[in-house]
Formats: C-alpha cells, sequence, structure tokens
C-alpha cells in the first residue's frame, strides 16, 4: 500500500479549530484509487519544475536540499509507483520528467521538459500524447494549463504544487469519497446564489466586497476524476467556488513581504490599491501593473473551503479549510470563466493568483461576516473564520 507513517514533529504554530485531528497514514495507492478509479492499463508519468532542468538527468536534483517539493516527487510518488503500486493498480510507466520553472502560478508550461537519461522531449509528443495520467508536484500550480491541455489531449491527472510534510500526512491522506461528499453538500447550500457579501476590517478600516453570481451553479473541486473524462484534480481537494459575473466594492490584500493595501474593486476588477501599512513601493508596482495590464486586477474566483484540516504554510492546502475564503486574481479560463492567456499585455502577467484569508494567513484582516443572497434569503456562511450555523448544518446533512 506504500503507506508513510513517519514520526513528525508537532505542527507548531500554525495552528486552527482543526489542527488536533487524527488521519490514517499516507498511502499513494488508495490516493490515486479514490482520485482516478483506475482499470488498469493506463500509463502514468510525474512532472516537477526545476530552474534547469538539466538537473533531471540521473535524478541529479536530489543532491540540491532546496528542492524538498521535487524531493517528495521523487520519494513518495517515483518510488512509491515503482515500488508496487503500478503492479497493484495495473499501471505501468512511472517515468519522472522536469520543465523549467514557470515564475508564477497557472502560467503557460514550456513546450519541452527533460527526461531522467537527459534528453529533451516535446510535452504534445511525448507526455500529453502518450500518458493516461499526469501528477504534477511542482513549486507553482500548473493547474490551468494542465486543464487546457487535458481537454485538447484526453488525458487526466493531478496537480500536487508546494507539497509539504504536513500536507501528505493530512490533506492527502483523507478519504476523497467523503470529501466528495461534504463538497456536494457545501455545494447546494450556495448553488443558484444571486450574490456575496465579504465584510473585512484591517487596520481600523473597513471594507465590504459584493460579487455578483448571477444565479450561477456553483462548482466543487472535491478531488475525484474517475472514468476517462479528461480531467485534472488539484490536490488537496474540498472547495466550492463561482467565477463571478462581476464586482464592487473593496477589500483589503496582504502582500508577500507582509504590506497591507486595500483594492478598490469596480466592474469586476481591481482598479487600485491604497497603502494602509507596509511598503509604499510595493502598492506603486502593482498599480503600474494595473494601469498596464488592466486585466491582471480582474475577479475570476471565488472560493469556500470545505475541510476540516489543519493549516500547512501553504495556500494549496490552506484555502480548503472550512471557515477559509480566498479570491482570485487573473486568469479563469480553467474554471469556466473568459479570460485567457492571451487577453493580458505581457504573458508573464497570465496568472492566476488565489488572495485567502483565514486566521493563519491573514491574521491582521478580520473578516466579521460573509453572506450569501440566495432566493430572497440571507445565510451567514462564515463569520471570524469559522463556519457558521448555516454551513454546519449542511456539512451534517441537516
Amino acid at each position: 500500500m506504500n503507506e508513510i507513517n513517519r514520526s513528525h514533529p508537532p505542527i507548531g504554530h500554525l495552528t486552527n479549530a482543526y489542527s488536533d485531528r487524527t488521519f490514517p497514514p499516507f498511502s499513494l495507492s488508495r490516493l490515486l484509487k479514490t482520485v482516478f478509479s483506475p482499470v488498469g492499463g493506463e500509463k502514468v508519468c510525474i512532472l516537477i519544475d526545476l530552474p534547469q532542468p538539466a538537473l533531471m538527468k540521473d535524478f541529479g536534483f536530489l543532491s540540491h536540499p532546496e528542492f524538498s517539493i521535487q524531493r517528495y516527487a521523487y520519494e513518495v510518488f517515483y518510488e512509491g509507483l515503482r515500488k508496487g503500486v503500478l503492479e497493484e493498480l495495473g499501471m505501468h510507466g512511472a517515468e519522472m520528467f522536469a520543465y523549467e520553472l514557470t515564475g508564477g502560478s497557472n502560467l503557460d508550461l514550456p513546450d519541452t521538459c527533460v527526461s531522467v537519461t537527459g534528453e529533451t522531449v516535446s510535452f504534445r509528443d511525448v507526455i500529453y500524447s502518450q500518458y493516461n495520467l499526469v501528477l504534477c508536484v511542482s513549486t507553482y500550480s500548473a493547474t490551468a494549463p494542465l486543464t487546457a491541455s487535458a481537454k485538447e489531449f484526453g488525458f487526466r491527472g493531478a496537480t500536487l504544487h508546494g507539497l509539504n510534510e504536513i500536507i501528505l500526512r493530512t490533506g492527502l491522506s483523507v478519504d476523497y469519497n467523503e470529501v466528495s461528499v461534504l463538497a456536494e453538500r457545501f455545494r447546494q447550500g450556495l448553488t443558484r446564489a444571486d450574490h456575496v457579501e465579504i465584510d473585512f476590517v484591517a487596520e481600523g478600516h473597513s471594507a465590504m466586497l459584493r460579487l455578483e453570481l448571477g444565479r450561477q451553479e456553483a462548482q466543487k473541486s472535491h478531488g475525484i476524476c474517475p472514468g476517462t473524462e479528461p480531467d485534472v484534480a488539484n490536490l488537496p481537494a474540498g472547495e466550492v467556488y463561482f467565477v463571478p459575473v462581476t464586482a464592487e466594492g473593496e477589500f483589503p490584500m496582504r502582500y508577500e513581504d507582509g504590506t497591507l493595501g486595500m483594492m478598490t474593486v469596480k466592474a469586476g476588477r481591481i482598479v487600485q490599491s491604497r497603502l494602509l501599512r507596509g511598503s509604499a513601493a510595493v502598492v506603486a508596482a502593482h498599480n503600474e501593473k494595473l494601469e498596464f495590464d488592466p486585466v491582471t486586477g480582474e475577479l475570476g474566483e471565488l472560493g469556500f473551503g470545505t475541510q476540516e484540516l489543519p493549516p500547512s504554510g501553504r495556500d494549496i492546502q490552506d484555502e480548503k479549510i472550512l471557515g477559509t475564503l480566498h479570491v482570485a486574481t487573473g486568469r479563469s479560463d480553467h474554471l469556466g470563466g473568459t479570460l485567457t492567456p492571451d487577453r493580458f499585455a505581457n504573458r508573464l502577467n497570465a496568472t492566476h493568483d488565489d488572495v485567502l484569508f483565514s486566521s493563519t494567513k491573514t491574521p491582521e484582516i478580520s473578516v466579521p461576516e460573509v453572506r450569501v443572497y440566495r432566493d430572497g434569503e440571507v445565510h451567514v456562511v462564515i463569520e471570524n473564520y469559522l463556519p457558521s450555523a448555516y454551513v454546519r448544518d449542511l456539512m451534517a446533512g441537516r
């Protein structure tokens, strides 16, 4: 079963209401069985990203301790598949390839990658055309480009960017059949909403963002890609999301260096950032980018976490935690939106960037209340980063 049950230090300062939950040991075969329901005969490969793809030759990257994510790809997925899981699931392949770091979330992948022998090969001719399952363990998310390629070439896959030990022993150790059931209950409670209002408080400033949803069907990321239909799961999964029709208002955002800015949103896009705390240069650079490439400010997603998980320090898991929410700017075609990479003034700006609000990621930003308006009723869904009674009833099947 390729189970991993190591001795681990406590999560430490990364704590929330679900940090004490216990999880079964990670099992690669269980994960692949649940996510893909393989019937046998599928050919699988593993992708990683490296600043120098030539380091893929003879697994040269393993001698560089800074590539911890890529090491997980090798130790957990490559070795795990080859030490019994391939045979158990009736699969074959398990070759590993590296492509050059894209430098941003969901930017298009390069045309080529490098094999273990050091050969440079074509994504289209060697990866997309020859493999049924593609597992991408990377630094930056590749969900958007791989989803587009899956639809074109017919493969299935999973993206697992930012993988670390906490994610491995919690978010990837859950039963994704249960995750799917809970996500669907949450989805049913939000689907076909008219709009959502989010209250924020940061640095003494109150703000409210209103996102129009146009009574669209809510979508879910639940980690299940059975059958043969082309699809790419983003793991860990567990969220319900919308592609907003438009949006108005304000919301605070924490930049990578800790600077806080207040975003002004008009007609569905961030049009200006105003400094609340930190570096004026960071805010000025953002405003220059918005002026040069306005679609970078487009709000392309509103998402809610549906899992009871401990925080991992990585957005890929932490945005799936029940009680968190995120909005995203930029590319939205992989979610059913209309913003594609060709509409950006610079291809390096064609990212999909999640802005996560949670008690551990943004403790300096309060979210007193999130309200969903649907069928003439108002439902509070989040209160101070905790699920409301309405959501608790939904998740309990009441």
